[in-house]
């Protein structure tokens, strides 16, 4: 594995003391060795900052950058993807874990397969760590498969190759990751993916995914907006969406 290339993980941390040494392990306990963790912390007042600083001392490899007020977490990826020096960049948040081969595997697969974005299968666990669904993928998804299901690709396993695509920004509007995703699939003909699951995704009370209703006012403002649909194109897309976010989560 030593000649894979530097891939920069970037991890936004707000108020996370629950879970940030779990999520860092997780990174520690990666096959793949060529990584930076860039952890950026959005102005946590509760005992996260600590953490992060007690792992970045014994590990170089782990850069703390610290917001000076709380900026959210668009513009905290973003701040870490501007000082990213690997090629390949990749995304877990502070309350969520990989499973040790997920680079490893992810790595290999972009190289054999000379594309620039891939993702994996992940489960959902509770705020415990207990797994409570299977996110099954298929093997490629392309942009008008991802408009149809955003859920297709999970941003804590996509990771993309800057050598290809340049490095990709995040607006701060809500659900700024589909966004980028769509970005990215607007360039490719498709990413590729890894059906097993490799990476834990955390629901809790103070996740994202927890407000339904907010999660599909974005969905709709993306289409019309930042895509640019016909109305009816939107109903279409809107109609696919509400479907598969009914049955997008299996029981593991």
């Amino acid at each position: 594995m030593n000649d894979i290339p530097l891939v920069s993980i970037v991890t936004p941390c707000y108020n996370a003391e629950l879970f940030i040494e779990e999520t860092i392990k997780s990174v520690l306990a990666q096959t793949c060795k060529r990584w930076e963790m860039i952890v950026v912390d959005d102005g946590s007042i509760d005992q996260s900052l600590e953490i992060i600083r007690a792992y970045a001392r014994k590990d170089n490899r782990i850069k703390l950058i610290t917001n000076d007020s709380n900026k959210g977490a668009a513009n905290s990826r973003n701040i870490a993807i501007k000082s990213a020096r690997g090629r390949y960049i990749a995304f877990l948040d502070s309350d969520d874990v990989w499973h040790p081969k997920k680079l490893e595997k992810q790595l290999a697969l972009m190289r054999n397969k000379n594309v620039p974005m891939s993702y994996t299968a992940y489960h959902t666990t509770d705020k415990h760590s207990r797994i409570t669904a299977l996110h099954p993928v298929e093997e490629k998804v392309s942009h008008s498969k991802l408009l149809k299901n955003p859920s297709m690709i999970g941003t804590l396993t996509m990771i993309y190759d800057t050598q290809k695509l340049g490095k990709i920004f995040f607006k701060q509007i809500g659900h700024e990751d589909y966004i980028v995703k769509l970005e990215i699939l607007k360039k490719i003909d498709f990413a590729v993916g890894i059906n097993e699951p490799l990476a834990q995704y955390r629901i809790h009370n103070n996740s994202l995914s927890s407000n339904k209703f907010a999660a599909a006012k974005w969905v709709w403002d993306i289409y019309r907006q930042s895509e640019n649909l016909s109305l009816p194109k939107s109903i279409f897309y809107f109609l696919h969406y509400g479907y598969y976010s009914l049955t997008k989560y299996k029981k593991p």
